[in-house]
């Protein structure tokens, strides 16, 4: 019987270093993909988006692209920027559910103005988790889950969180 038991926990073992070790190679594997949230599209403005999140090791390009409502701020792949009514000054409000599908748009740097978006007005501003989300005119941006391409503009007058959710002009006003 103890024959037995020995046996079962060798085989139980065993198995443990290779499953950490498959861990270890998809983390790996996970952790070299292309095109996650913090990475840019080379393609500029009104590129294929792949992710609603706009951040950069350098610093956030803000710039203009012509929707179907104008032109409105956009980041470098293209998607859509948005102010919330609910914020108060450059103090972003929107966490946890309102995030996910009203994505900030983060920096690691100075965020960079393309042509027609004013350098004066671009900023940033601390969020409760440590990261910089970009400010225009004052108003913290954000991306909308909802927009599936660049140039949509879906989340224009959208009353989720409880305030509304507004596109800016290059003057960084809601249109």
């Amino acid at each position: 019987m103890t024959t037995i038991i020995k046996r079962r926990s060798l085989r139980r073992r065993a198995w443990i270093p290779a499953v950490l070790g498959l861990a270890a190679v998809a983390l790996a594997v996970a952790g070299c993909g292309g095109g996650g949230a913090s990475s840019q599209s080379a393609g500029g403005y009104g590129a294929a988006s792949t992710s609603n999140v706009a951040s950069s090791t350098s610093g956030a390009s803000i710039g203009l692209a012509h929707t179907k409502l104008g032109s409105v701020l956009v980041d470098s792949k293209g998607n859509t920027l948005y102010l919330w009514q609910a914020d108060r000054g450059t103090a972003s409000t929107c966490y946890g559910a309102c995030a996910s599908a009203w994505p900030p748009v983060t920096t690691n740097g100075k965020p960079m103005a393309a042509a027609g978006i004013a350098a004066s007005k671009l900023g940033v501003t601390k969020r409760h988790d440590g990261t910089s989300e970009v400010t225009y005119n004052g108003h913290p941006l954000y991306t909308f889950a909802g927009d599936g391409a660049p140039g949509q503009t879906n989340g224009q007058g959208s009353q989720e969180f409880g305030a509304e959710w507004d596109v800016l002009s290059a003057a960084g006003n809601k249109l």
